[in-house]
């Protein structure tokens, strides 16, 4: 009897607190999503330039 009554107890407990969670809403934003590339563009300027620059210093190696 003594389990029972636990048992019932935890199932009330438990649809109490199921009850209490928190809820989720998905929504479109209201501004547009912008994505800013210039990071990878500036990565690619500056991979040339190193490239550029070792090329130029094994070719001239007076320079320094």
């Amino acid at each position: 009897m003594v389990v029972k009554n636990i048992l019932i107890s935890a199932g009330v407990l438990g649809a109490f607190s199921a009850g209490c969670t928190h809820t989720v809403r998905v929504e479109a934003p209201k501004d547009p999503i912008t994505i800013n590339l210039n990071v990878k563009i500036d990565q690619q300027v500056r991979v040339r330039l190193e490239e550029d620059i070792e090329e130029m210093i094994e070719d001239n190696p007076d320079i320094f």
